[in-house]
């Protein structure tokens, strides 16, 4: 495939991977899909793999230092850490991740009922660290549980397992993404459209946007670092004042 084009609205985060072990005897991450975003990897630091499932089967990639890996809409991916494995992640479609275009490979019976994939998805935020530490390892245990189901489903029938996980994936998301339209035209849409404004402007010969060069800094976020979905992430403070 060909490298997958980013629009405006790319979301970038540093994350250092779990090293908790998992029910395979592997240290890592919980395995997740995104429903409607591209996401890219890049490994700054440490060794590992990354295990993806796709309508081509099961596949590891071995992770070090200098690997930029790219996932699809659809592409499971689970990241293995080997030792003191740190990425950055980038990210299409900023905010959707977070409203919920992330989806645990939970086992069915929890994907078949939105109430039970809100809770076992959802961490104690404001909770002492310990807790949300263990909340965060109990939700990648349950998501590998239904991870290595689904990995012996697609070994089995292939790309029609895939693609049933793919349909409860979409099913379950169906109810926000008219929350997301919004999200989407607030932020790549409006972004996409800048560019357009500034081809514009170029073709009739006038500096458009460049009237406005400026180097911008952003600050990490205040705190430690919050749990995320396969390790503990440290974000950079968001520009608000985008035109």
């Amino acid at each position: 495939m060909s490298t997958p084009s980013f629009p405006g609205a790319v979301a970038a985060s540093g994350l250092k991977v779990y090293d908790w072990q998992a029910a395979d005897g592997l240290h890592g991450g919980t395995p997740h899909m995104h429903t409607a975003s591209s996401e890219a990897y890049v490994v700054v630091a440490g060794r590992g793999e990354v295990h993806t499932l796709t309508p081509e089967g099961a596949q590891a990639d071995t992770l070090e230092p200098g690997t930029l890996l790219w996932f699809t809409p659809g592409t499971v991916h689970r990241l293995v850490n080997s030792g003191g494995l740190e990425i950055v992640t980038l990210m299409q479609n900023s905010g959707l991740p977070e409203a919920g275009d992330a989806v645990f490979t939970f086992p069915e019976r929890v994907l078949a009922d939105p109430g039970s994939y809100g809770a076992a998805a959802r961490l104690p935020q404001d909770a002492p660290e310990a807790q949300q530490a263990a909340a965060a390892e109990a939700r990648r245990d349950l998501a590998m549980e239904g991870y290595l189901e689904l990995r012996a489903s697609v070994q089995r029938e292939g790309a029609e397992a895939l693609r049933r996980f793919h349909r409860s994936a979409a099913e379950l998301v169906r109810p926000r993404v008219a929350e997301w339209e919004r999200i989407w035209r607030e932020g790549a849409a409006r972004e996409a459209q800048r560019t357009r404004r500034q081809l514009a402007s170029l073709a009739e010969g006038a500096p458009g946007l460049m009237e406005e060069a400026a180097v911008v800094r952003t600050e990490p976020l205040p705190g430690p670092r919050r749990f995320g979905m396969c390790g503990r992430l440290r974000k950079w403070r968001p520009r608000e004042d985008r035109r």
